[in-house]
C-alpha cells in the first residue's frame, strides 16, 4: 500500500528562483525521513533548495508535521509518500510518486532502518526478514528502480550505513551483518552505476541512543571507547550528507564514518 500527499507543483519556478540564488534546485526521495536523522536530513537538504518527497511507513503524524513545517517555509516544496518498503512493489511505487511530484531525482537518500537485538540463540527467521529486508534488500531494489532517473541528472545515492558494519555490535548479528553488507552496496552499486551516478555511504557512531532505551552505563561505556568521548548529533550526519551531494563530485564508493573516533579505538 502506497499513498502520496499531493502539494501545488511549482517546479520551474523554484527552480528558476534557486538558480538565481545559488541553492541545490534539486529533488530528493528520503526514506524514513519522518523523525530522528531522516529529519534533520530532510531540513538541511530543504534548506539548501531541494525540493523532497519524504517517505514513511507508520510515523504518520510526525511526518505531516514535518511537511506542513518545510512546506510553511517554502510552498510547494515538499510531498509525503506512505510505503512498507518490505513490499516487492514498494521501489517501483516510489519512483511513480517520484515522477508525479517533479519528474526528475537527484538524490536519493536511503536512510530507513530497523534495529533491534537478535541474540544468537534466540533469532528467528521472521527478525532475519525483516532486518535484511530493510537495511539490505529495500535499499538496493530502491537503487535499482531508481537508477534511470538518476541517470538522466547524473545524481547520487546516500546510504547510511552504521559502525557495526565494520564492528559487530554484541546480540545485533542480524543487524551488523545486514549493515557489512549494506557498505559492500555502496562500493558495489558506485561501480554499476558509475560514471553517470555518485554512490557513498555515511556510517554514524554514537548520533542518537536506541529508541527503546538505553542504560547510563551503557551510554558512557560506549562514550568512553569514543576518541572525542562525546556523542554527535543529527546534524553531524545530515552536514555530512549535503558535502557529499552538494561538494563531493569525485567522490564514489566511498562510506564515511560520522563517528566521534569510535572505529580507531579498541
Amino acid at each position: 500500500m502506497i499513498e502520496s500527499k499531493p502539494v501545488s507543483l511549482e517546479s520551474d519556478q523554484q527552480a528558476a528562483r534557486a538558480a538565481r540564488h545559488g541553492v541545490l534546485a534539486k529533488v530528493a526521495l528520503i526514506t524514513g525521513a519522518a523523525q530522528r536523522i531522516g529529519a534533520q536530513i530532510a531540513r538541511l537538504l530543504h534548506s539548501e533548495g531541494v525540493d523532497l518527497l519524504l517517505h514513511y511507513r507508520s510515523s504518520v503524524g510526525a511526518a505531516e508535521a514535518l511537511a506542513d513545517e518545510l512546506n510553511g517555509a517554502r510552498a510547494g516544496s515538499t510531498r509525503l509518500v506512505q510505503a512498507e518498503l518490505l513490499d516487492a512493489n514498494a521501489p517501483e511505487a516510489l519512483m511513480d510518486a517520484v515522477r508525479a511530484f517533479r519528474g526528475r531525482l537527484d538524490i536519493l537518500v536511503n536512510n530507513a532502518s530497523s534495529f533491534y537485538p537478535t541474540p544468537l540463540a534466540q533469532a528467528t527467521e521472521a527478525q532475519w526478514t525483516e532486518l535484511m529486508g530493510s537495511n539490505l534488500k529495500a535499499p538496493f531494489f530502491l537503487a535499482q528502480a531508481a537508477a534511470p532517473l538518476l541517470c538522466a541528472t547524473r545524481g547520487c545515492i546516500v546510504n547510511l550505513v552504521d559502525v557495526h558494519a565494520e564492528r559487530p555490535l554484541i546480540d545485533h548479528p542480524i543487524y551488523s551483518m545486514a549493515k557489512a553488507g549494506n557498505a559492500m552496496m555502496v562500493k558495489a552499486l558506485a561501480r554499476e552505476l558509475g560514471p553517470d551516478v555518485r554512490v557513498n555511504g555515511i556510517a554514524p557512531g554514537a548520533i542518537l541512543w536506541p529508541e527503546q532505551g538505553l542504560s547510563g552505563d551503557a551510554q558512557r561505556e560506549i562514550l568512553a571507547r569514543t576518541t572525542l568521548e562525546r556523542p554527535g548529533s543529527p546534524d553531524d550526519i545530515a552536514r555530512t550528507l549535503l558535502f557529499l551531494v552538494r561538494d563531493a563530485d569525485y567522490i564514489t564508493g566511498q562510506v564515511i564514518a560520522v563517528d566521534g573516533g569510535r572505529t580507531i579505538q579498541q
